[in-house]
């Protein structure tokens, strides 16, 4: 019966990313670099700076640009930057890496997109609290409340399967890897501890973010250096592999089964925009309780989420794999290495105990992926049914981590994945439907933007 019900979700998984949907989102992603004049090279630089530095106090809003941008990092960075990545090489070989890099570098385009509109068409709720997202800008800015309910719908399941599944399921199976722990303890630990943080709401989450998310970033993020730089002379060829598998595919070596340009290309969007969420819409649910004077400013705050989790966490994840050759591999039960089993191996391979590195940064990345996943669902909640729902919201979701300790990777995978994909759907049509609110209000932001430089050449 559950072979049955993964073969289900499978073939419904492959009919949801086929080519109609990895299409729409690299053309909205393009369209809006168009119409944004290639917004997010123009201002990357500055967009970091002032993700770093800069703080509106007295704008309205219920947390600081920064926490913003890592409860939305925290629904992104590590999971689907460490599992995800190994998850997309493993069955679409190396070259779906490169398409991560496509899918990032349209999707900063998308998610500035998407952090513009939440802003802009965001309202509060009964609590003061800042409500804003897909739902409330397809409603409010195209008038269809019908499809602002459908995104509500998909969103709910989506941070079941995304935000909840698939976080604890990756923790359980790395901690059982590398320290022996059964489901069951993980299981429970996990949840009591969801549960603890949930009770604060937005501004619990995200001073617990705000301190997870960084730290464990560098952690990560230095530990792969290391590894690649003790690999660096495989490094040149590990570059021109994944390019050249981007185009004409990879070839079978060991258990690996051989990858075709097709399965590169849907499997390297897919598990980008898993990654980095841009196109989704999910990411701008935090932005919409950003402080900020004026959408523009958070928007290019949340832009830099893509470059981060992308441009920097998966690549160095990527490059791991690559280097160490445990493509193809099998594990002690006979099965291709996949998901993070291969992440820890890799790791394991260079450096003596570097699996801990993955483990390590793995368990407070899902920890935090989960928080800022249970946010946007219980937004979405709360736009379908009030706010006196959202407790009721918050204790299913604490238990669903439980059981996510236990389920099969690839239902679990599978699921999440074809959530995400359907939750696309409305939020692109939204972003194409609305792209002259989003080039005007970048064109006014632009205009601030040169006050602010010629206001400061007078001071100097």
């Amino acid at each position: 019966m559950m072979d049955r019900f993964e073969q289900i979700i499978d073939l419904l998984n492959n009919l949801v990313w086929g080519p109609p949907l990895i299409i729409l989102l690299i053309a909205i992603g393009v369209y809006l670099t168009i119409r944004t004049r290639a917004l997010q090279f123009r201002y990357l630089v500055y967009a970091h700076k002032l993700a770093f530095t800069r703080h509106d106090d007295n704008a309205q809003g219920d947390i600081s640009h920064f926490q913003a941008l890592m409860t939305a990092l925290a629904a992104t960075i590590g999971i689907g930057s460490i599992t995800g990545v190994a998850t997309a090489i493993a069955i679409g070989g190396l070259g779906a890496l490169f398409w991560m890099w496509v899918a990032a570098l349209v999707g900063m385009a998308t998610k500035y997109g998407e952090a513009i509109l939440a802003i802009k068409y965001r309202t509060t709720d009964e609590n003061g609290e800042m409500c804003g997202g897909p739902m409330y800008y397809i409603e409010r800015g195209m008038g269809w409340k019908w499809l602002a309910a459908i995104f509500a719908i998909l969103g709910i399941g989506a941070s079941f399967g995304i935000g909840n599944l698939v976080q604890s399921n990756s923790v359980s199976l790395a901690v059982q890897d590398l320290f022996g722990v059964g489901p069951l303890w993980t299981g429970i630990i996990l949840m009591g501890l969801v549960g603890f943080a949930l009770i604060g709401g937005i501004k619990s989450i995200g001073k617990i973010v705000g301190l997870l998310v960084p730290a464990m970033a560098v952690f990560y993020i230095i530990g792969g250096l290391l590894i690649i730089f003790l690999k660096i002379e495989a490094v040149p060829a590990a570059f021109v592999l994944i390019f050249r598998s981007a185009f004409s595919g990879q070839a079978a070596t060991g258990g690996f089964i051989g990858a075709t340009v097709m399965m590169a290309i849907q499997f390297g969007i897919s598990r980008g925009v898993f990654s980095s969420e841009a196109g989704l819409g999910s990411s701008s649910i935090a932005a919409a309780a950003a402080q900020t004077d004026t959408p523009g400013r958070q928007a290019l705050v949340s832009m830099c989420s893509v470059f981060i989790t992308t441009g920097i966490v998966c690549t160095i994840t990527g490059l791991v794999i690559a280097v160490s050759g445990v493509l193809g591999e099998l594990g002690p039960d006979g099965q291709m290495l996949d998901g993070s089993a291969m992440a820890l191996r890799a790791f394991d391979s260079i450096l003596p105990y570097g699996g801990l590195i993955v483990t390590i940064a793995l368990i407070p990345f899902a920890y935090s992926t989960i928080l800022g996943w249970a946010y946007y669902g219980e937004k979405c909640i709360e736009y379908l049914c009030g706010i006196r729902t959202i407790k009721v919201y918050r204790v299913l979701f604490t238990l669903l981590v439980f059981p996510g300790a236990f389920l099969s990777m690839k239902l679990v995978w599978n699921l999440a994945n074809m959530l995400n994909g359907l939750m696309a759907f409305p939020n692109l049509i939204a972003l194409f439907a609305l792209t002259g609110v989003i080039a005007k209000e970048t064109r006014f932001f632009e205009g601030i933007l040169k006050k602010e430089k010629l206001a400061r050449k007078k001071n100097r």
